[in-house]
């Protein structure tokens, strides 16, 4: 029987890679206006569906309660008519963009005369493996299509009845544009098989995009015959600087923590420069506890917050992505004290400075490798919404061939294109 299984899914999975293959050829040929038009047709088709993809996402957590499944993951998972409301919202942001393809870039003479330019053009097909977010549906394939990239969708299984939904929308606006339908296909079965025949795609697909859980996102890096653009995890770290005031830091060390826990870009971890911690740290832990998050904390912390309870930290601490109402706190001697920290621990994501000290503002920005920093303001906006992406497709915290929130552009590669009037090599 399982052997029936295995064969049914590989013979769908091949035939969807084909099918998008094809479509990418067609897409890579397709307008602008045709893009935008079907962008905003597709906007309109989920806009039309909203009441059948609320009633599929009830469904979907009704299932995940009988599962046991709560905290970040369910509320990645939830979708109400003001959620499918913001998927057709961030597909009309989109669709208004700059079209990425096309034109010539860095154009310069050569001494014989050839003119040499760069064009942006599609990858090609991505495949995106994801957990929870069925908002990932519809962002994915927005994205895609304005960079004229074919897109397969493998959510899981926890979300099968709203990402269903949400593509049957999509497919429906589709078919009243010029693009191919076959351009977004979801993968139809819930069979994890279905996921190691997808990443053995290698002729058909370019790019793998994995969003999820950091065992998923290393299990796609393991398997995968096609490139692969992941973050692991969202170390996201806060530094209060020694000149920090104290309501913009208790404000910002709250809204990072407390706004959404249980997401890549909350922070794990504050750091807090020793001349203001006595000053800051009560004030701080106070908003933060109100709102009922667990401090774990290094000796110092410890000591200044001796009228909390907060636990001892341990190395692990460092480490912890939480996702969750908790929160580690290290007092460190000063700025060079907390750039270490940051490098060592870090995973790449995003760290902010609460300071008023220009010099140090200027250090950090300048030392910090991770792919977003954040001077003065939450480590939430390191989203591809926020920061005038329309949507994002995924965050990238490897540096080839895109580096943090990835939009519509950072599904494009470029082309060398020369220019000549009869010029031979000698």
């Amino acid at each position: 029987m399982s052997t029936t299984i295995d064969t049914d899914v590989t013979e769908t999975i091949e035939s969807m890679a084909r099918a998008a293959r094809a479509a990418a050829r067609a897409l890579a040929r397709s307008t602008a206006v045709g893009r935008g038009a079907a962008l905003r047709s597709i906007a309109d088709a989920i806009d039309a569906a909203a009441s059948e993809i609320v009633l599929a996402n009830a469904l979907d957590l009704a299932a995940a309660d009988e599962r046991g499944i709560s905290g970040a993951m369910r509320d990645r998972l939830r979708m109400d008519e003001a959620g499918v409301a913001k998927l057709s919202a961030a597909i009309r942001e989109v669709a208004g963009q700059p079209d990425p393809l096309g034109g010539l870039e860095e154009e310069t003479v050569r001494p014989n005369g050839l003119r040499i330019g760069r064009m942006r053009i599609p990858l090609g097909v991505v495949a995106m493996i994801y957990e929870s977010r069925p908002n990932v549906t519809a962002d994915a394939a927005a994205l895609c299509l304005k960079s004229g990239n074919a897109v397969i969708l493998r959510g899981g299984s926890e979300a099968i009845h709203s990402n269903r939904a949400i593509a049957q929308a999509i497919r429906r606006g589709l078919a009243g544009s010029t693009l191919p339908t076959e351009a977004v296909q979801l993968v139809p079965v819930t069979d994890r098989s279905a996921i190691d025949v997808l990443l053995r795609q290698d002729q058909w697909i370019d790019l793998v995009i994995p969003r999820g859980g950091e065992g998923l996102i290393r299990a796609v890096v393991e398997k995968s015959r096609i490139p692969v653009l992941q973050h692991y995890k969202g170390v996201c770290h806060v530094f209060v600087d020694a000149s920090a005031p104290e309501a913009r830091a208790v404000d910002i060390v709250h809204n990072a923590k407390v706004q959404r826990p249980g997401v890549c870009n909350a922070a794990e971890t504050l750091l807090i420069h020793e001349a203001a911690a006595p000053r800051l740290l009560p004030a701080i832990a106070k908003r933060l506890v109100a709102d009922g998050v667990e401090l774990r904390g290094c000796p110092r912390t410890v000591e200044i917050l001796s009228d909390f309870d907060v636990a001892a930290a341990t190395e692990d601490d460092w480490h912890a992505e939480y996702l969750d109402l908790t929160l580690a706190v290290r007092v460190v001697p000063d700025l060079e004290a907390a750039l270490e920290h940051i490098g060592t621990y870090a995973s790449s994501h995003t760290e902010a400075i609460v300071s008023d000290d220009e010099a140090s503002i200027e250090t950090f920005v300048g030392a910090i490798q991770s792919s977003t920093v954040v001077v003065n303001a939450s480590t939430r906006f390191a989203d591809g919404g926020e920061l005038g992406l329309g949507a994002e497709i995924g965050i990238s915290t490897s540096k080839l061939h895109a580096f943090g929130p990835m939009g519509a552009k950072e599904l494009t590669t470029r082309k060398f294109v020369v220019i000549g009037e009869g010029q031979l090599r000698g």
